[in-house]
């Protein structure tokens, strides 16, 4: 049987090169800062932080968390 996600990750959300590579942030096209530490994306121009849930980036600009 295989560890979960969670027990293989210790927890954190990861997300995937793939997907970071292609990422900007929605409300300037600004480049994203990925801390998988802290499971947020921040926008190295505007500053906006977005959380990443279940390894899924919340890219809304009403929910960053600035």
């Amino acid at each position: 049987m295989l560890p979960s996600r969670k027990t293989r990750r210790k927890g954190r959300p990861m997300v995937k090169q793939e997907l970071l590579d292609i990422l900007c942030c929605p409300k300037c096209k600004g480049d994203l800062a990925y801390k998988p530490a802290d499971g947020t994306l921040t926008c190295k121009k505007c500053g906006k932080v977005y959380k990443v849930k279940d390894d899924i980036p919340i890219m809304l600009v009403e929910e960053d968390e600035r």
